[in-house]
């Protein structure tokens, strides 16, 4: 293995100090969504007796994603990362107090998650798209393997100290705790990470001027031009091919630039192929483990158990042990591979079967989502990075909830073993459908 090869340590990504402090904001984010969306549920459940209710109180925050996406996301290029996160941290400390001792109706606590939840997309865009950044070449591989083991491990420790939370101060405690961690999260990136420009249209004429100082004032700054569709802007903020625009979008208002960049990159040839590898075949990955409730029961904690241990251990085995260029190698085998554990559940597998098949599947599904990163940073272009990883997340969101409804509706049809195996044929098809994105380049 040559040392170009070489792939990055889990010693070199943790020895910036800057994405530590990402890593560190990232943790408490998750786990405090998962304390807050569980007291929001206990305390319309308590106010309403509804279970139906509470559950849609539950799954509320997820709502709003697909419509800040397509509406709100260039804002994660306009405005300082920074400043951005920063932002969404506090707009989460007054939700959970409003919440919590404003005495709201519930359908007032309802409508007040949803619109603050629209917001949602533009704070992780601006995260994700400081990844690269901080963590050059395949350390952001590896760094995006890392917030990914870390956002289900909070999420699951997120639910059980929310329960013991839950249980010692009641939901308005619970409410309170969670305002105390993003008021946490904004103080560590207030303090731990630089002041870095906006990359997209706001920051042109003022890129040099507001770059931070110091050793992180040597990064290169954000060229003020906006892509329409064409080649990358040079850095000077001319198009190569006359792919960028700078002064007319720079007047744009977000909702109409958010449709425009949307547009522009879901009609570009080789970002629409990878956007659709990175949702496709894992929806209908997720939407096979979504009937492990029907299939197995109470005893379906086990399996699910088993798919979040995948998820750890495809982002592990995956991202540190293999070469950058085998990681890339194995994304079409492995997408096509995540589909077929799946069709084994023709054969009704117990509950033993059921776990090592989906931990199998979640492994795969992780090993190919991997090696597709490292093409997506370098297809998008920089100006309108923000926005491309903010709907990568979205649309994965929103497709994993269209496979979970779709496999469900299958199920109703036939059966919840066989609704699991028509997903993992599902998942197969699609993989064949996008080999050419989820095969490397010809060089």
């Amino acid at each position: 293995m040559t040392t170009q090869e070489r792939g990055a340590t889990y010693t070199e990504v943790f020895a910036s100090g800057e994405f530590r402090v990402l890593f560190g904001s990232f943790t408490l984010l998750v786990a405090g969504d998962q304390v807050k969306m569980l007291a929001l549920s206990a305390l319309v459940y308590a106010r309403t007796g509804s279970p139906g209710l509470s559950a849609a109180a539950y799954m509320l925050g997820f709502l709003p994603y697909a419509v800040g996406a397509t509406f709100l996301l260039s804002l994660a290029d306009r405005l300082r990362p920074r400043a951005l996160m920063i932002a969404g941290e506090l707009l989460r400390v007054v939700t959970c107090l409003l919440i919590a001792f404003a005495g709201l109706s519930v359908w007032a606590m309802l409508a007040l998650v949803l619109v603050t939840g629209l917001f949602s997309p533009v704070f992780g865009a601006a995260r994700m798209a400081l990844l690269p950044d901080l963590l050059p070449g395949d350390a952001f591989v590896l760094g995006r393997s890392v917030l990914t083991v870390t956002s289900a491990g909070a999420q699951i420790g997120g639910l059980a100290v929310g329960g013991g939370i839950l249980a010692a101060t009641g939901p308005s405690g619970a409410l309170a705790v969670t305002a105390a961690l993003s008021v946490l999260a904004a103080v560590v990136l207030r303090f731990g990470l630089p002041d870095f420009p906006a990359r997209g249209a706001e920051a042109g004429g003022r890129a040099e001027a507001d770059a931070p100082t110091g050793a992180e004032g040597d990064r290169p700054a954000g060229d003020g031009a906006v892509w329409d569709g064409g080649s990358p802007a040079s850095p000077t903020g001319e198009a190569e091919r006359g792919g960028v625009r700078t002064e007319q979008a720079r007047g744009r208002g977000a909702v109409r630039e958010t449709l425009r960049v949307n547009r522009a990159l879901l009609a570009d040839t080789r970002i629409r192929g990878l956007l659709l590898a990175q949702w496709l075949p894992v929806a209908f990955v997720t939407g096979g483990e979504a009937m492990l409730v029907p299939y197995l029961g109470s005893t379906a904690g086990y399996a699910l158990a088993a798919a979040s241990a995948g998820l750890a251990v495809g982002s592990f085995v995956v991202g540190r042990l293999v070469s950058p260029s085998g990681r890339e190698r194995l994304a079409f085998p492995m997408a096509v591979a995540s589909g077929l554990p799946l069709l084994v559940f023709a054969f009704q597998p117990g509950l033993g079967g059921a776990a090592l098949l989906v931990l199998l599947a979640t492994v795969a599904s992780t090993a190919y989502e991997l090696g597709l990163q490292r093409w997506f940073v370098e297809a998008v272009p920089e100006p309108v990075r923000g926005q491309a990883f903010g709907l990568a997340s979205a649309g994965m969101m929103s497709g994993q909830a269209l496979g979970a409804a779709l496999v469900g509706v299958a199920a109703e049809l036939t059966s919840p073993h066989t609704a699991i195996v028509l997903a993992g044929a599902t998942v197969v098809c699609c993989s064949l459908a996008l080999h050419r994105s989820l095969r490397p380049e010809p060089s």
